[in-house]
C-alpha cells in the first residue's frame, strides 16, 4: 500500500464529518491537504466525488427535511452566477481575490456573531433567494466556495440544523454531478481517481453517519457554530493563499 494512502483516507474522513455535520465546507479542508499527498488533478475530482456520495446519501436519508422550493430556486439562480465566477477565475487576480474573499467571510461572520438582531424571513423571499443563489454561483464558479451565501439565507429563514444540512445537499447534488461530468470530459475521471475513492469509501460512509449524529445534537446555537466554521474557513483560505505565494 502506498504511504500516502493513510493520510488521504484520514483527510477524507475528517472532511466528510465536517460536510455531514454542517452541510458544507469540506472542499476547503480536503483539497489543499490532499494536494500534499496526491496530484491536484486527482485531489479536486476526489473531493467532488466524495461530495456527490455525501449528497446522495443525505438526500435519500433525510429527504423529508429538504426545503424543495428553496433548493430549486437557489440552484436556478446559482446557474446564472456560475459563468461570472468562471470569468473571475479565468481573468481575475487569484491571489488577491482569495485574500479579499477570506477577509470578507471572516468580517461578515464575526459581525453576524456579534449582531443581536438579523433579518428574519418567515417564508421564502424571491429577492433574497436570487441574491444568495446568484452569489453562491459566482463564488462557486470562481473559488469553489458555494456555502457562505447559503448560510446567510438559511440563517434568515431560521432553518433548523437538520433542514439546513438536508437542503444544502439537495443544492450540492446536481452541482457535484455536473462537476464529475466535467472531469470526465476533461479525461480526469480515470482509474487513479476511482482507486482513491474506493479506498476512502470505508472511511467516508461512517463519517457521513457520524456527521448526521452530530448535526442532530446541534440545536438552537447551530448557526453560531456555522459562523465560527466560516471564520475558520476564511482564515484557512487566506493562510493557504499567502503560503502559496
Amino acid at each position: 500500500m502506498p504511504p500516502q494512502i493513510l493520510p488521504v483516507v484520514t483527510i477524507s474522513f475528517i472532511a466528510t464529518i465536517v460536510r455531514s455535520t454542517f452541510g458544507f465546507g469540506e472542499s476547503l479542508i480536503a483539497v489543499p491537504l490532499l494536494a500534499f499527498f496526491i496530484p491536484l488533478n486527482a485531489a479536486v475530482p476526489l473531493s467532488v466525488l466524495i461530495s456527490l456520495c455525501i449528497a446522495i446519501i443525505v438526500v435519500v436519508q433525510d429527504h423529508k427535511a429538504i426545503h424543495i422550493k428553496s433548493a430549486k430556486s437557489l440552484i436556478m439562480y446559482a446557474l446564472l452566477g456560475i459563468p461570472i465566477g468562471l470569468l473571475i477565475l479565468k481573468y481575475g487576480n487569484e491571489r488577491w481575490g482569495k485574500i479579499g474573499l477570506g477577509t470578507l467571510i471572516i468580517g461578515y461572520s464575526l459581525y453576524s456573531l456579534a449582531a443581536e438582531n438579523s433579518l428574519h424571513l418567515t417564508e421564502d423571499n424571491r429577492f433574497w433567494l436570487f441574491i444568495c443563489g446568484f452569489l453562491s454561483g459566482i463564488l462557486g464558479g470562481a473559488y469553489g466556495l458555494n456555502g457562505p451565501p447559503l448560510v446567510v439565507y438559511g440563517n434568515m429563514r431560521r432553518w433548523s440544523a437538520q433542514h439546513f444540512r438536508a437542503t444544502l445537499q439537495a443544492y450540492f447534488l446536481p452541482a457535484s454531478f455536473l462537476g464529475i461530468l466535467g472531469f470526465a470530459v476533461q479525461d480526469l475521471f480515470g482509474w487513479l481517481l476511482i482507486k482513491y475513492f474506493l479506498i476512502c469509501l470505508p472511511a467516508v460512509l461512517p463519517a457521513i453517519y457520524l456527521g448526521r449524529y452530530l448535526n442532530q445534537k446541534l440545536k438552537g446555537a447551530f448557526f453560531r457554530y456555522v459562523y465560527w466554521g466560516l471564520v475558520l474557513i476564511g482564515c484557512l483560505l487566506v493562510a493557504f493563499t499567502v503560503a502559496k505565494t
